[in-house]
Parts: C-alpha cells; sequence; structure tokens
C-alpha cells in the first residue's frame, strides 16, 4: 500500500495511490498521521471497499505523514560514509534529532541557509512508526511497530553542523525545508526486504550515491530497539537510518547552490526531485 498526501501547505488531503491511480481517503481520515497509523488505518483502507478516484494533476505533493512529533536520525550508519567524514563506523549509533518543522514534500524547494557555504544531500531510508516502542525486549521485536517506510534527503548544512555546532549536530540539520520527504509511505507487506534496497541521488543530472541499504553499520531493526531503550517511539514519529557515501563532505563535489537540482531515490520508495532556492 503506497498512502500520499496531496494539497497546499498545512491543507493536504489523504491518499491512497494503488495501480497507477489515486483515491481519496478523506472519508476514512482527516489525515495520514501518527492517530490514524495506531489505530489501524491501513487496514480499514483494506477493508473500505470503493473508495472515490482522484484526480491529483497540478496538485502539490506533500510528505507522506503530517507533522510527525520526532525526526530521530542516525549518523554515519555507512561504514564507507564513515570514512569519507573521516571517522571510523560507530561502535554504537549516533542519533541525533532534526526539528519536525523541516519536512516539507518531495517536490517542494528546498532553501539554502543565510550565510550557508556546505549545504549537503544525503539520500536515507526513513523508518514510520505505527507502534508505540518502549524499552523492547530485542531487536526481533522491532518490525512489528513499523507503520511503513519513506524516501528521505537528510539535508544538511556541514558549516553549521561542524564548526558551530558547540558539540552538537543539530544547528547543521534543523535548517527550514531540510526534511524532504515521500512521495510514499509504503506499508511493509510491499517491501520484501528492508536491508536489500538500493539508495542513489544525483546533482544537477549527475550521480553522487549508489548503495545499497545491506550495506548499513546497524540495521533497521537493531536501530529501533536500541532507540527504545533511551526515548519512547510514538506513532508517527520518522527515523532517518543514515546516508552512504556521495556527499559533498567527501571533498569530491561542490556543495549546493540556488538553482542545483537535487534528485533521490529508493528503490520501491520513489524519487524526490527538488531545486534548491535562496532562504
Amino acid at each position: 500500500m503506497r498512502l500520499m498526501r496531496v494539497g497546499p501547505p498545512g491543507a493536504e488531503r489523504p491518499v491512497l495511490h494503488a495501480d497507477g491511480r489515486h483515491y481519496d481517503l478523506s472519508s476514512l481520515t482527516p489525515d495520514i498521521d501518527g492517530a490514524f497509523l495506531a489505530s489501524g488505518g491501513p487496514d480499514r483502507i483494506r477493508a473500505a471497499g470503493h473508495l472515490p478516484e482522484l484526480d491529483i494533476t497540478g496538485l502539490r505533493v506533500g510528505a507522506p505523514v503530517a507533522r510527525p512529533g520526532a525526526v530521530l536520525c542516525v549518523g554515519q550508519n555507512y561504514a564507507a560514509h564513515a570514512a569519507e567524514s573521516g571517522a571510523a563506523p560507530p561502535e554504537t549509533p549516533i542519533i541525533f534529532y532534526k526539528a519536525p518543522n523541516t519536512v516539507v514534500g518531495p517536490y517542494d524547494d528546498v532553501l539554502v541557509p543565510r550565510g550557508s557555504t556546505s549545504t549537503d544531500w544525503e539520500v536515507e531510508l526513513a523508518v514510520v512508526i505505527g507502534r508505540r516502542a518502549r524499552y523492547l525486549d530485542s531487536p526481533a521485536q522491532s518490525l512489528a511497530h513499523v507503520a511503513g517506510y519513506m524516501l528521505s534527503n537528510d539535508v544538511s548544512e556541514r558549516d553549521f553542523q561542524l564548526r558551530h555546532s558547540g558539540g552538537q549536530w543539530s544547528k547543521g540539520k534543523s535548517c527550514e525545508t531540510f526534511q524532504p520527504l515521500g512521495p510514499w509511505l509504503v506499508t511493509p507487506d510491499e517491501i520484501a526486504d528492508v536491508q536489500d534496497l538500493g539508495l542513489r541521488s544525483w546533482v544537477n543530472g549527475a550521480p553522487r550515491q549508489a548503495s545499497r541499504t545491506s550495506d548499513m553499520v546497524f540495521d533497521v531493526a537493531y536501530l529501533i530497539w536500541h532507540l527504545s531503550q533511551y526515548t519512547v517511539l510514538e506513532p508517527g514519529d520518522v527515523i532517518n537510518t543514515g546516508t552512504p557515501e556521495g556527499v559533498a563532505l567527501s571533498g569530491r563535489f561542490p556543495y549546493l547552490a540556488p538553482g542545483d537540482v537535487v534528485e533521490v531515490e529508493v528503490d520501491g520508495l520513489g524519487r524526490q526531485r527538488v531545486v534548491m532556492a535562496a532562504a
């Protein structure tokens, strides 16, 4: 099942994308959010029968999940990316947060912050929590708490992140529009193996990243279990699971500037295309 939200920011409509068509879910839920996911919303869609078809031509596509309570991120979770960052693979997951108000749609403009010299791209697999996860006993329990998966671009300002950080990364992660998500929330039944998905990115049509989720240092199940030992994961929360090598931080590519076009994709989760603009 592929779930979407379409319409102006703050007034998106919930939509089912199936077999190349789009269906209005407004009769079942006002939005795709934590409450909908926690209350068995996807099962209600499966049992709904006829749904009105919707023409989304010309409509903005928003993030697939309404403003999450938390956006948790995992740093240096691909060994090659850790190496290009000048670090060894971490022995325990590196966790940081992005402000939930960074979330935008998959085709919205992304703003280069005032004073930025080092805005970077990061294609990632994002996990959406569907059931409250608190002190899970083992990683074997983790995937039962997943509502679905999304494509994410964990946009970063490296100078803010590393040189103006004061020891934390969030200054370089929480600039406005720095969290494009979507186009879809894809339920787990459509993903045969979440640890064997291809990730790719391009800047102005030139390839940048190409890897697979099999190269994660810590897999999805471990990350959810690990996080549940330190914080309570609520329905609708988003976890960015890390990015592979091929970012501008490596020194091999220039950083982003207004007018640049960034495209990212993950197998089965769709493709994003954003244009960088000045804040």
